[in-house]
């Protein structure tokens, strides 16, 4: 089978499941207020999916999986306490939410501690087009592996061996409640297909991969196109070099800019701020990048990979600027952190959800081109980042770049800088977007950075 099919599922019974999260939410929060909480809140959720993992031709797992949790959390004024269970029986709900209140009657008073504000509850739920299930079998999901990887290792002789290759899908059901009287009510599906090869002999082998993923099958690339990639990203990367230390241009392939973007959102983020934890204190109204810099963080996105109506204590999400002409507009906070730092929650409880960063230049290869010379960076290893410094040191892979055009590739080499420098010095950002994340951004280039290779 080299192509994805498709099946409709004969019966989708989310919408009755759903209701019965909500029925537990409710009942939940009953049992709380009559055991004498103050405000409550509960989460429910339930997962089910397929993960298959094949390799060089033959089946390696199959696995089959429905969870489900429940987590309730009360409040006696500002003390809290929560509690967790699987289980659905009456008996345990119970024993549930009476160790919840237990908890939080032998817990200090936090004045932060509390549900966000009533008022700042949704009120609106449009349907942000996240739900398509794919009635996917066993066997079939087999055919997708053993065909992304039978194109892979197909594809060149100098392809020897196979990390594997896999084919999943999930579907997810959660009902978040509140004592304010909110429930929002969500399902979600994600599906990918995936292979990791290896090419060359002895020590000169290499290994490189790809995967394509998305929330519904017809999002997802062609299997032995998925396979055909890797092969080429594997191949690519023999024969790599080391490079002399020195400063260089950097460009920061579009999956490896991604984690750029998350270093701001970790510096920005309410926890590191009250911790005083983070290299961007004090930093709104800031500049930070270039003027011509700007994030936007897109909620009520249709189809989007992180779209929400709510966040994850049910206070309405709205687009918004994070980075405006360079400028940091915003933290990112839930009502908790928000209280710790005397300022009103952004709608990110449980996180961001869809960002796009702005793009000002072409493609990977126009950028290459206006690059001229420097390191292309396709990987990136270890986790030499000094959250409260700035301080940023990682090992790297991926091409020496000259006159515009990839010359070799290189490991084995670690590129270092701060942050804070790196992103004023950012000098373009792509439009060759990875749209398997949530972070939506080109290649990103910089215009200097330390490269320490074997001299």
């Amino acid at each position: 089978m080299n192509a994805i099919t498709t099946h409709n599922a004969s019966t989708d019974d989310s919408l009755p499941r759903l209701e019965q999260l909500a029925g537990i939410s409710q009942r939940l929060l009953e049992k709380a207020r009559a055991l004498g909480a103050t405000q409550a809140e509960v989460s429910c959720s339930e997962e089910r999916g397929l993960d298959v993992n094949v390799r060089l031709g033959e089946v390696e797992t199959v696995e089959s999986t429905h969870d489900r949790g429940i987590a309730v959390t009360v409040y006696f004024g500002h003390r809290k306490g929560s509690a967790s269970t699987a289980d659905l029986q009456e008996s345990s709900l119970e024993s549930t939410v009476a160790q919840a209140c237990a908890i939080a009657r032998h817990t200090e008073d936090d004045p932060a501690a509390g549900l966000a504000d009533a008022e700042l509850m949704a009120t609106q739920f449009p349907d942000m087009d996240g739900w398509h299930p794919w009635a996917l079998s066993a066997d079939e999901a087999l055919d997708l592996a053993l065909a992304c990887e039978a194109a892979g290792r197909s594809a060149d002789s100098r392809i020897s061996n196979s990390d594997g290759a896999s084919a999943a899908t999930a579907q997810s059901l959660s009902v978040y409640a509140n004592s304010h009287g909110f429930i929002g009510r969500e399902r979600s599906s994600h599906h990918s297909i995936g292979c990791a090869l290896i090419a060359g002999q002895g020590d000169g082998m290499q290994r490189d991969g790809w995967y394509t993923s998305g929330l519904a099958r017809e999002d997802l690339t062609d299997p032995a196109q998925v396979g055909r990639i890797a092969a080429e990203r594997t191949l690519s990367r023999l024969q790599p070099r080391s490079l002399p230390t020195g400063e260089v241009q950097v460009l920061f392939s579009a999956e490896m800019a991604r984690s750029l973007i998350g270093h701001l959102l970790g510096a920005v983020s309410g926890g590191a701020l009250y911790r005083r934890a983070s290299f961007l204190l004090d930093s709104v109204n800031t500049r930070l990048f270039p003027e011509w810099f700007a994030v936007d963080e897109m909620p009520l996105l249709p189809r989007g990979l992180r779209s929400s109506t709510f966040d994850g204590e049910g206070v309405a999400t709205r687009n918004s600027a994070l980075i405006t002409d360079g400028v940091l507009q915003r933290y990112i906070l839930g009502s908790y952190s928000a209280r710790r730092l005397g300022l009103k929650t952004t709608a990110n409880a449980g996180g961001v959800h869809n960002l796009k960063v702005a793009a000002n230049a072409g493609d990977r290869a126009s950028m290459l081109s206006g690059m001229g010379t420097g390191l292309l960076v396709t990987e990136l290893m270890g986790q030499g980042v000094n959250g409260i410094t700035g301080d940023y040191s990682r090992g790297a892979a991926g091409f020496w770049v000259e006159n515009g055009q990839i010359a070799y590739p290189v490991d084995g080499i670690t590129i270092a800088g701060n942050l804070k420098q790196m992103y004023a010095g950012i000098e373009a950002v792509g439009s060759d977007v990875d749209p398997r994340s949530h972070v939506s951004v080109g290649s990103i280039l910089v215009g200097k950075m330390t490269v320490a290779g074997d001299n």
